[in-house]
């Protein structure tokens, strides 16, 4: 199997067609409950595809589009912070963090490393000193977090439930 990653610094109608595509695929299960579907998930996307420091990559087998992560730099007053449980640890902000805000691979291709290459692709053209990401620890059993942190990242802080999302851990490492 050959997947190609392709890049993006924008959003065009082509990556973002590509990307719900994925999202719709990936998140099946969830898209009735509040907060998972594909009009709150578009109104996400489309207000992090405008700010600072927007990256995605997306992967295709063929012109199959499979997988994607995306995200942007967040600074010390973004609003990313303000939704911690607990306050961070002094300095925490003082440079530009990158925040993954998801990452998806359709289900035929779990399992093949794919969602390993592509975060590491993305990672690997950031310039941000550290990344964090936000996660459901009761997903999957906690096989989602573990995951995670077999890639270095450890839990830091976490976000309280609302009416539209579980209790999420926060997760960082350095990139």
């Amino acid at each position: 199997m050959t997947i190609e990653l392709r890049h993006h610094t924008d959003l065009t109608a082509r990556a973002r067609r590509d990307l719900l595509d994925v999202y719709s695929d990936v998140r099946a299960p969830l898209l009735h409950l509040p907060g998972y579907g594909v009009e709150a998930f578009t109104g996400r996307l489309d207000r992090h595809a405008g700010e600072p420091g927007f990256g995605l990559v997306l992967g295709y087998d063929g012109d199959l589009p499979v997988g994607y992560v995306y995200g942007n730099t967040v600074g010390a007053g973004d609003r990313y912070w303000t939704r911690m449980a607990e306050p961070l640890p002094e300095g925490f902000t003082d440079r530009p963090v990158l925040a993954l805000r998801e990452i998806g691979v359709r289900s035929p291709w779990r399992g093949t490393g794919l969602a390993r290459r592509i975060h590491d692709a993305f990672l690997g053209r950031r310039t941000e000193g550290r990344v964090t990401l936000m996660v459901n620890p009761a997903a999957g059993g906690g096989k989602v977090q573990a995951l995670y942190e077999s890639w270095g990242y450890r839990a830091f802080n976490g976000q309280p439930a609302s009416d539209v999302s579980p209790r999420l851990a926060v997760m960082v490492r350095p990139r």
